[in-house]
């Protein structure tokens, strides 16, 4: 009979803790730092939604949808609480139930074009039942970085044969969006410095520029390698204007 009681009274308490659980709405939005909503395009970016205090998942998914308005973003003044988001604009939505105050935690992961170089940004605040979290852009999570991805990856034994080789190389570089930068375009290429480092035995080497290859977005060049070793090289975007930088690593075996 006690046995009865107690699982009926289990039970109570479970309906109860259910019932009082409010389903509260969230919009999380991912823009890439000095660009548009990070969104279909290059992958959508992987977004978490976490309590902060017991790590429990209570939301995840891709973000989806456009990059944006390009205007409306980035050349018209903004005001306080402008919105920059329009109903394409990609993001990720859930709704959680929740019974109390909860701090959350927003992680991003992206963008997922990038696979294992993607980069992450997350930030924590307090969400109440019912009080959705979807008003103007919703929650925004800014993402640092470029994109840039090898287009003609080298080979990763290279023969020296007792000569200097210049290994050449085409890169991809796009703000996190995939927004494409060109000289003199919106995002401009002649504004930002991108670059390629050999480091061997624990020691960087002098970084060889690449040069706009004619193509949006496509940089190439060459850099000499005279010794043999183990090599790590990484191809960067680098704006000196606001810091933001991007890097693919690549390893070459030199014999």
């Amino acid at each position: 009979m006690w046995g009865r009681i107690a699982v009926a009274a289990g039970l109570i308490g479970i309906w109860l803790s259910l019932a009082a659980a409010v389903p509260t709405d969230i919009v999380v939005r991912v823009m890439a730092k000095d660009a548009k909503f990070i969104g279909t395009e290059t992958g959508g970016a992987q977004v978490t939604l976490r309590d902060a205090d017991t790590g429990e998942v209570l939301a995840q998914g891709l973000t989806a949808g456009e990059t944006g308005n390009t205007p409306r973003i980035m050349t018209e003044g903004h005001a306080r609480r402008s919105v920059l988001s329009d109903d394409k604009a990609a993001r990720f939505s859930a709704t959680i139930d929740i019974d109390r105050p909860r701090r959350i935690t927003a992680t991003a992961v992206g963008p997922m074009i990038l696979k294992d170089q993607a980069l992450t940004v997350s930030s924590t605040q307090w969400v109440l039942p019912g009080k959705s979290v979807n008003g103007g852009d919703g929650w925004v999570l800014e993402l640092p970085g470029f994109a840039v991805t090898l287009m003609d990856a080298p080979a990763e034994s290279i023969q020296l044969n007792g000569k200097t080789v210049n290994v050449p190389l085409k890169a991809k570089v796009t703000m996190q969006c995939g927004c494409p930068i060109t000289p003199g375009g919106m995002w401009d290429a002649n504004k930002v410095e991108i670059a390629a480092m050999l480091e061997r035995n624990g020691k960087l080497l002098p970084a060889t520029p690449l040069s706009y290859a004619g193509q949006p977005s496509t940089f190439s060049g060459s850099i000499p390698i005279s010794e043999p070793g183990d090599y790590v090289m990484d191809v960067y975007a680098y704006d000196p204007a606001n810091g933001n930088t991007g890097v693919t690593r690549y390893n070459l075996t030199v014999r």
